[in-house]
């Protein structure tokens, strides 16, 4: 089975791309943020490591993860963020691993895993070929700022804060630059699909 990786900046659309993969060239998409959510969903060990290390506020009302709470106390307090990544980023992985095992056992000939943070993890590398989406600072404040309803200071210091799309690119197998219109993004992504090489 080959595995693909797929990540881009915020808002670069690489959520888009996956759903360009799964419904024109029916391709298997394991997406990171779902396994997330997965991993810290009510009940699990994951949310009680969580409140163990951050307290109660952040659960909700019906006792899952409040994930706007628990964002505004990591992204003021690098070192909380870094805790909730020992947390998180150790069951994200393994979750990982356990599907893709899942689906070579069934018989997959090629699964795409995507997720924001895997350059900045370190995990691109277990895959066989990395494909990073690409669009322009102003293009992702436009679209935080639409999709979020962020001011464009706030979209903007979201789009700075992230590793440059520039140094994401560099270790890319295929780049698929997003500034434009859905139908000349799938276009790309059928284009950058054949030049994969299996």
């Amino acid at each position: 089975m080959k595995t693909i990786g797929l990540t881009g900046g915020i808002a670069s659309g690489k959520s888009t791309v996956a759903q360009i993969l799964r419904e024109d060239l029916n391709i298997t998409v394991i997406d990171a943020d779902q396994v997330s959510r997965d991993v810290t969903a009510k009940g699990t060990p994951g949310l009680a490591w969580i409140v163990e290390a951050f307290g109660p506020d952040v659960l909700d009302a019906a006792g899952g993860l409040d994930r706007a709470a628990l964002r505004s106390i990591v992204q003021a307090d690098r070192n909380r963020r870094k805790s909730l990544e020992g947390i998180t980023h150790p069951l994200i992985r393994q979750e990982i691993e356990d599907r893709l095992t899942a689906l070579e056992a069934a018989g997959a000939a090629v699964v795409v895993v995507e997720a924001a943070l895997m350059i900045e993890t370190g995990s691109y590398q277990h895959y066989d070929r990395l494909v990073v989406v690409t669009a322009a600072p102003e293009t992702q404040v436009a679209r935080l700022m639409e999709r979020s309803g962020m001011d464009e200071e706030a979209a903007r210091q979201w789009v700075d804060n992230q590793m440059p799309t520039a140094d994401k690119a560099a270790l890319a197998n295929v780049v698929i630059e997003n500034d434009g219109e859905l139908e000349a993004l799938r276009d790309r992504v059928l284009g950058a699909w054949s030049e994969l090489e299996f």
